[in-house]
């Protein structure tokens, strides 16, 4: 590519060139954005990835090769601001064709402040990515020498190991849904989505969402009938004030993680996490319901996940095998189809449960938003 204007550059020293777009794009030669690359497989709702908190800290690289080209709009916000640190794309668009757009995609990237490059070829990385794991890199100006972009890399903490729950997770209290005689959710919030939240209001619940700092006897002096932990970004195994905090609620009230909550409800009740190689990013990842027996096509967004019994990596059959916890036995309830690792356990002898990936659907299919039904019956007989 003779014409590159901008270049993504990892940490191994592999090198792809494209064109400047975004907020990279509106000052020809300045700005860079590091963090750790990953790749995301949905064909839409790049929007809503962009502003989930749990890409925080990372550059998002999209498999599909049209990105923009039906715009974006303030209903596709799954936070208050964009969070991941770039996008990498084969080719960008600006349009704004759906009935709803607002703003053009690069438009809307460069009102964020988020650096983009287009151009890419995004099938060469994700396939490098798949062989030698997500790792640091950065979206450079061609302008910048590769040695300090590297430089640059290299001063970027691992994802591993960093709590990024405190940057992402608000400042203050705030209640959502209306007053009722809906079950009472208090949420320990470290990045959750909104569209996780609508999806508890529509369905009755009164929902409180706390600082991921606040206390188990803060939380208990609420008395809600259920706490709900939310997704996140960063590595679970650096929030042990989360986790000692999840300790003291479990047994006491009926406790649901999704994603990032999944991995911390798993810490507390004894088990363990591990870094997956490249991470689950993307909205048609196949996922057996144990219960049910049913296949679904979910929405992921994760780099960590939790062993399973004997400390394993991945399960080899289609059956609820059992865990012994600090609080009882736990079942495995959902297994991944790709690559079989743990999607979802249940607590048997106390009343809660996790799933590793997105019910909500934002973006993705719908086929496990029976998830938020299944959790709301659950605490109505706890």
């Amino acid at each position: 590519m003779t014409d590159a204007t901008a270049y993504v550059l990892l940490e191994d020293g592999t090198r792809f060139d494209g064109q400047a777009c975004g907020a990279t794009g509106s000052s020809p030669g300045e700005g860079h954005a590091v963090g750790e690359v990953v790749f995301t497989t949905g064909m839409s709702g790049y929007q809503e990835s962009m502003t989930d908190p749990s890409f925080a800290g990372q550059l998002i690289a999209y498999t599909y090769p049209h990105i923009g080209n039906y715009g974006t709009s303030a209903q596709a916000m799954e936070s208050e601001r964009a969070w991941a640190r770039a996008a990498i794309m084969r080719e960008a668009c600006n349009r704004e064709d759906a009935p709803t757009a607002e703003r053009g995609w690069l438009d809307w990237l460069e009102d964020c402040g988020v650096h983009a490059i287009s151009g890419v070829d995004v099938r060469s990385l994700v396939m490098h990515i798949r062989e030698a794991g997500a790792m640091r890199g950065g979206v450079f100006p061609a302008s910048m020498p590769e040695a300090h972009a590297r430089e640059l890399i290299a001063a970027e903490p691992s994802m591993a190991g960093q709590d990024l729950a405190r940057v992402v997770t608000p400042e203050r209290v705030s209640r959502h849904g209306d007053a009722g005689d809906g079950p009472r959710i208090s949420v320990i919030d470290s990045g959750i989505k909104a569209s996780m939240v609508r999806e508890l209001v529509a369905r009755g619940a009164r929902v409180t969402l706390h600082p991921c700092t606040t206390s188990a006897d803060e939380l208990l002096a609420e008395d809600p009938d259920a706490v709900f932990l939310s997704n996140g970004p960063g590595d679970p195994a650096a929030l042990t004030y989360i986790v000692d905090t999840v300790r003291e609620l479990v047994g006491k009230k009926p406790v649901w993680g999704i994603c990032l909550g999944h991995q911390l409800l798993c810490r507390a009740v004894g088990l363990d996490t591990f870094k997956l190689p490249f991470g689950h990013h993307g909205a048609n990842h196949p996922v057996r319901d144990l219960q049910t027996g049913r296949v679904e096509i979910t929405s992921q967004n994760h780099g960590f996940a939790a062993l399973g019994p004997g400390g394993a990596r991945t399960i080899d059959s289609d059956e609820p095998v059992r865990w012994e916890t600090d609080f009882g036995a736990a079942a495995l309830s959902h297994v991944n189809l790709y690559d079989r690792t743990v999607e979802g356990l249940e607590l048997l002898d106390v009343p809660g449960g996790t799933v590793q990936y997105h019910p909500e659907a934002g973006p993705g299919p719908h086929d496990s938003l029976y998830l938020f039904d299944r959790f709301l019956d659950r605490i109505a007989h706890a």
